[in-house]
């Protein structure tokens, strides 16, 4: 039987090409899964860009499982499943552990499943460290991207008060449609108002000014550097503040805590009622893998791309 993946090849165009490669092998907490989309991520299309050839890039995939694990745990076979690998999950069949698996209720597209693992997970993450958010305010850099879409809605969701950061004007009206109350234009977050929680994706300058505006106790979480990984910031300011915390979050160590099964699950019953719309500016065939990744990286669409298999 045929199984095709996305792999690295550094003399083609955009270094990624479809491949055969070998059927999946599977431990026994480990399903085989149909994959019918996937998503793409800033981080794995980064490392693409310079890993050796025969890597297989990929986090995201939303499918139908094949076969179910051999030691009973996880979905039938048959079942529409959304799930989470380390690397490699664009490919036609693949073994994806079970606790990395959930089950897609009928009403949630393989598309819109496809954008959950990484950006929706992340946001996920990121708002829990906050606390309850009920009343609260939050600021969120990089709204724009796919974390930010996800934490942007679900902020809001959750009753707090939504500030969105946009690297430009003309991104104001489709934040405050996802939700955000006010939108912040620019590299330089103002030093008042102070927020309870900012979730930030972008680094830099941006992080550097933020930490400014956070209110006494309240909770900075870095996830991402888009802008710069060099930081400056005043720290007499941030310590001043009090008891303010500064947490960094790198989605696949939080995962070791709780399996990305429960957030999945959490993610697809939202979309299912309606209380959450993942944003998919691109919807192409995964033959288009390379040059969909060039538009990610070139930041020439806000919210998700996800690519279909046949």
């Amino acid at each position: 039987m045929s199984n095709r993946a996305v792999v690295v090849d550094p003399n083609a165009p955009g270094r990624l090409v479809l491949r055969e490669v070998a059927e999946p092998v599977t431990d026994r907490g480990e399903a085989v899964v149909r994959v019918r989309a996937i998503s793409l991520n800033r981080g794995e299309v980064r490392r693409s860009g310079m890993a050796p050839a025969g890597w297989r890039p990929g986090w995201d995939l939303a499918g139908v499982v094949e076969r179910a694990a051999a030691d009973g745990s996880g979905p039938s076979v048959g079942a529409r499943v959304v799930g989470l690998l380390l690397e490699g999950a664009w490919a036609e069949r693949l073994a994806v552990p079970t606790h990395a698996l959930a089950d897609l209720p009928d009403k949630v597209t393989f598309a819109q499943a496809a954008t959950f693992p990484v950006a929706g997970l992340t946001a996920l993450h990121a708002l829990a460290k906050g606390g309850l958010a009920l009343g609260r305010r939050v600021l969120i850099t990089g709204a724009t991207g796919g974390v930010g879409d996800f934490a942007v809605q679900l902020a809001r969701l959750a009753g707090a008060h939504v500030t969105a950061v946009a690297r430009r004007s003309d991104q104001t009206a489709v934040l405050r449609e996802w939700g955000a109350h006010e939108v912040v234009v620019g590299d330089e977050i103002p030093p008042t108002p102070k927020y309870d929680l900012i979730i930030d994706s972008v680094g830099g300058r941006t992080l550097g000014t933020a930490l400014a505006a956070l209110e006494r106790a309240g909770v900075c979480v870095t996830l991402g550097v888009s802008a710069a990984p060099e930081v400056t910031f005043d720290a007499r300011a941030f310590f001043v503040a009090g008891r303010s915390t500064l947490y960094g979050l790198y989605l696949f160590t939080e995962l070791g805590c709780e399996p990305a099964k429960v957030g999945l699950g959490r993610l697809a019953q939202l979309v299912a009622a309606g209380q959450l719309a993942p944003h998919i500016s691109l919807a192409r065939p995964w033959t288009e893998v390379a040059r969909v990744a060039d538009e990610l990286m070139a930041r020439r669409f806000p919210g998700k791309a996800v690519l279909t298999l046949d």
